[in-house]
């Protein structure tokens, strides 16, 4: 596992590139794909210590990918940041996901969030 790569998959290529600043700016390396099947290979190939997931993506949806990464041993520590537009019930991603973060988000809260991250997951 890289102990600093964190896996952005956005399909908006702006919201995309705005988590990977504010990530990077802690610590973190980051590496972006845009669509579900881009996900499920690459996630195949590396074993990222974060994973943030747009649940609405082209291809495979978010909450496809959000199981199979939890079926997956050797993605057991990676943590998982589902982000979404859309209303769902705690139900739907418990014991799934280690944080849901409902957009929109404002530069401020996705500063003070990754922050928190790097503390937690860096320990920096």
């Amino acid at each position: 596992m890289n102990n600093r790569l964190a896996l952005i998959i956005e399909d908006d290529k702006n919201v995309a590139r705005l988590f990977a600043d504010a990530l990077q700016a802690v610590g973190f390396e980051t590496e972006i794909v845009d669509n579900g099947n881009a996900a499920l290979a690459r996630l195949a190939e590396i074993a990222p210590v974060l994973v943030i997931l747009d649940l609405n993506l082209p291809g495979i949806h978010g909450l496809e990918i959000l199981s199979w990464i939890r079926a997956q041993e050797r993605l057991v520590t990676t943590r998982v940041v589902v982000t979404t537009g859309l209303s769902l019930t705690p139900a739907e991603l418990e014991d799934k996901a280690d944080l849901v973060l409902i957009k929109p988000l404002t530069y401020e809260q996705l500063q003070r969030f990754t922050s928190r991250l790097a503390q937690n997951i860096l320990g920096e």
